[in-house]
């Protein structure tokens, strides 16, 4: 008879595990890209050391529908104001960030650096 792998057992492997600071990266901007419905190439990302966290900072245009024919209505649809549309993503995307990667974060700080027309796109 032939033991389990440790894998099977629970019992714990050699060696150690570590997520590139560039996979933490592009994970981040993808998740920023699809809760915004932007390019992922549009979004930056930093990472900073906040007492053994990450903070994470997300830099990217919004999606807008067509400004001459916005109506009250539409922007409700669309997710609400830039600002409200970003302040809600924050929760977010600290929690889909921290459950894909398995990272611990400390917050998200989003800032808009302009506007891409939605041209169809489903906007939050």
């Amino acid at each position: 008879m032939t033991a389990l792998p440790s894998r099977m057992t629970g019992a714990p492997l050699a060696g150690h595990n570590r997520i590139s600071t560039q996979a933490l990266t592009s994970t981040a901007q993808a998740a920023a890209a699809e809760y915004f419905g932007v390019p992922a190439q549009q979004v930056r990302v930093q990472w900073a050391d906040e007492r053994g966290l990450l903070a994470l900072s997300v830099f990217l245009p919004i999606a807008l529908p067509p400004l001459q024919t916005l109506t009250p209505a539409m922007l409700q649809r669309s997710g609400g104001t830039v600002w409200e549309r970003a302040h809600a993503a924050k929760p977010v995307l600290l929690r889909r960030v921290a459950e894909l990667t398995g990272s611990r974060l400390s917050r998200v700080d989003i800032r808009i650096t302009g506007a891409l027309p939605a041209e169809g796109r489903r906007v939050r």
